[in-house]
């Protein structure tokens, strides 16, 4: 009877050695596996591919101030860059308040109501999240974009919005017909997009800020008529509101809120050094990325019929690769057995 079971266990042995040395006579189990492999890889792109709020709760701290940073950052630059606007005549205040500043008594360089820093602070809170969590749904980041979102890349941005909107006050005020403005704005606002953001976050926010924005508008323009908050175009345009070059205008206004939302972002949260820190907290492992083979007990061989077997799971190495790591180590798919096997093979014994 243990001649017998000898056999077996000998040419059950046989077996997997055959499958691993040769796998293409197994080409069903081959099959059957890859399947497996890329059914597990989809889901894993499905799992990712969903808008989530982790990076709005997992730093409350860096969260309120980055929202306060954005509410901010509207509700003072807003106001300027709509005066472009008054004091060009794009638009009247029915009660509007002036402030001299750097500028001359007969073209002041604010002119605006009191509505107005309150709704660019709430524009640039709304652009700024809506950046951030789109940049996690389609994976990207300000490594995505042409050059990055640096310091200068921010200002440039920035600069090229208030140049497009002051553009646009200039053109109307020397009488250009609205199809050259609305033509000339549509190439700012495309290749302001394309040289400075060219993601599909960015893309995304800024067609909502050019649909969202003039609708806003309507709202504003037919309920404050007749309050000391009312305004209009002088010019009713295409829409009966206002003309239809101010919808390119919206849509520069994404890229430059994205960039100064991802600078932010990064500005106000941990530093490198902080973050390897934190992520090399693995209590599995303690961070060296392999935990002791379950199948043979971490010692490469298990006992036999008296004999010492080299473990296949471990390939006689008593290490396997931890598996809790990858919830540190995001950039690596724990599907990808191959990588698995080039990174444990580089590990030290």
């Amino acid at each position: 009877m243990k001649r017998f079971l000898a056999v077996i266990w000998i040419y059950a042995t046989a077996l997997q050695v055959d499958a691993f040395v040769s796998p293409q006579k197994y080409t069903q189990s081959s099959t059957r596996a890859a399947l497996t492999t890329s059914s597990t890889k989809v889901n894993l792109v499905k799992e990712e591919n969903k808008l989530s709020f982790d990076r709005i709760t997992e730093n409350p701290k860096q969260s309120l101030l980055f929202s306060l940073s954005s509410a901010a950052s509207g509700a003072i630059l807003g106001p300027f860059l709509d005066s472009y606007h008054s004091a060009n005549g794009v638009l009247q205040y029915d009660s509007p308040f002036s402030l001299q500043l750097w500028s001359t008594s007969s073209i002041p360089a604010l002119t605006t109501t009191w509505w107005v820093p309150e709704l660019f602070g709430l524009a640039g809170f709304l652009i700024g999240w809506l950046y951030l969590l789109l940049d996690d749904y389609f994976q990207e980041d300000e490594s995505s974009t042409p050059f990055g979102a640096t310091g200068p890349i921010i200002l440039l941005g920035i600069s090229f919005f208030t140049s497009q909107y002051w553009l646009s006050g200039i053109l109307y005020a020397y009488g250009v017909d609205r199809t050259t403005i609305f033509g000339i704005m549509s190439v700012l606002g495309f290749g302001g997009y394309a040289a400075l953001d060219g993601t599909k976050s960015g893309l995304v926010t800024s067609i909502l800020t050019a649909v969202g924005g003039p609708l806003i508008e309507v709202g504003l323009i037919t309920f404050l008529q007749g309050t000391n908050g009312g305004y209009h175009y002088t010019d009713l345009g295409e829409t009966g509101f206002f003309p239809l070059w101010i919808v390119p205008v919206y849509f520069l206004g994404g890229p430059a809120n994205g960039n100064l939302a991802r600078g932010t972002w990064k500005a106000l949260g941990p530093k490198q050094e902080e973050k390897r820190q934190e992520r090399a907290g693995c209590k599995t492992c303690g961070d060296t990325r392999a935990v002791p083979c379950p199948n043979c007990d971490g010692v490469g061989y298990y006992m036999t019929y008296g004999r010492e077997v080299k473990c296949n799971c471990c390939k006689g190495r008593g290490l396997v690769i931890c598996r809790d790591c990858f919830s540190f180590y995001k950039d690596e798919d724990p599907a990808d057995i191959e990588s698995i096997r080039e990174f444990m093979s580089r590990l030290p014994d």
